[in-house]
């Protein structure tokens, strides 16, 4: 039995370490993740504390994966932790029978898996972890009280430490659509390998002061319009696809006139894209490294695009800079695509060539330096050439300054 209680914890404390440095490297997906659980259960008043229930969730799988391997405090940690894959199993099971949200981000973004085995697999860990509680007396410390007290303190601030990286630059190993090497306009395409959602059309009707419901296959062999009132119809999913969403959603991008400008933006030779969601982050915290970006990309004649959720803020710190074009975008595409909050790229007809951070702009000058000097037309024949591509294109509208 001893020998079988020591194979189980060094599973389940390899299992908390690996989902818990998986989200921890990119924190704010687990965040999101929990706002749409919040907005299921409208309880949306606490958005503003998922960041934080994020980080400590993630800090705390590994600190209790990492104190199950070395037998320190088996009694609490194990407590600690039927509590939480309770909780986990709730959530995995609610996901499982009502589809809603379609994942739970038990692995974050890097390995997606079905509700299902989600909840299966928090089912199993509920049953090792029970196990773990009632035969802890064969669980003994690996090291001395000092060593092991040392060890959870370093493995602590790994945890936190790494997630601070993650949410000041960029995440360790990028697993988002938006990835350096990928080409955005390919991405915004369905797979080739997608299937599609099985669906029939059912009818509702009304018969005798009650709702029936039909499908062409079922049609009551008792209907006519005396009988039966027609009230509405809708498809029913009876097969759910398979990989049928695009990667990329709700990557569009719009100006003031509201005019769709994506394609024209994503066609450009060379470009740079300021991911900015809203100024939760300080325009004064990287409008330096900005200008030397603006300065940079102007002598090669690349245009400067500004993505932004919020529009009106855009246009006024970016006022100041000729030639920067504000694009309204969808906030849920501008989180996927910027983990950092702004975040710029550089992109060569829709592909990203690379992208970095708002603390680490600078670093992204050499790469528009080693880039030829573009044509003009690239960003001066925005007015003539394509009068309808929005904000681009027409300077009295979407455009902050005509050169």
């Amino acid at each position: 039995m001893k020998a079988t209680i020591n194979i189980i914890r060094v599973i389940v404390g390899v299992l908390f370490i690996f989902s818990g440095l998986v989200k921890a490297n990119d924190p704010h997906g687990l965040s999101y993740k929990m706002q749409e659980f919040f907005e299921i259960w409208h309880m949306s008043r606490f958005n503003d504390w998922s960041l934080l229930l994020s980080v400590l969730m993630n800090a705390f799988e590994i600190i209790a994966g990492f104190a199950l391997l070395l037998g320190w405090r088996i009694k609490l940690v194990s407590w600690l932790l039927l509590l939480l894959i309770v909780f986990f199993t709730f959530l995995t099971g609610y996901t499982y029978i009502t589809g809603k949200p379609k994942n739970c981000g038990c692995f974050g973004d890097c390995l997606l898996i079905t509700s299902k085995t989600s909840f299966l697999k928090d089912v199993a860990l509920t049953l090792l972890i029970s196990l773990l509680l009632l035969f802890r007396q064969y669980i003994k410390p690996l090291f001395s009280k000092r060593t092991s007290i040392v060890a959870m303190l370093l493995v602590a601030i790994l945890s936190f430490g790494m997630q601070w990286y993650a949410l000041s630059y960029l995440p360790f190993v990028d697993c988002l659509p938006f990835k350096k090497g990928a080409n955005i306009p390919e991405k915004m395409k369905m797979p080739a390998d997608a299937i599609p959602d099985s669906t029939v059309i059912t009818f509702v009707y009304e018969k005798a002061g009650q709702k029936v419901e039909f499908t062409a296959d079922n049609f009551p062999t008792d209907f006519s319009a005396d009988a039966y009132k027609f009230i509405s119809r809708y498809d029913k999913v009876v097969r759910e696809g398979k990989n049928n969403e695009p990667p990329v959603k709700g990557f569009s991008l719009s100006g003031i006139t509201n005019q769709d400008s994506t394609q024209f933006v994503l066609e450009q030779p060379y470009t740079i894209l300021v991911f900015c969601e809203n100024f939760s982050t300080p325009f004064a915290a990287w409008k330096t490294d900005f200008e030397k970006i603006y300065t940079a990309a102007k002598e090669k004649n690349i245009p400067v695009c500004a993505i932004t959720s919020s529009m009106d803020e855009s246009v006024k710190n970016f006022s100041g800079y000729p030639g920067v074009q504000v694009f309204k975008c969808d906030y849920t595409a501008i989180r996927t695509a910027a983990r950092v909050n702004p975040t710029v790229y550089l992109l060569t007809k829709g592909t990203i060539l690379d992208k970095y951070g708002y603390r680490q702009f600078s670093r992204i000058i050499p790469a528009i330096a080693a880039i030829p000097v573009q044509e003009k037309s690239t960003v001066t024949r925005q007015v003539d050439p394509v009068q309808q591509a929005d904000s681009i294109i027409t300077p009295k509208t979407d455009s902050l300054q005509n050169n």
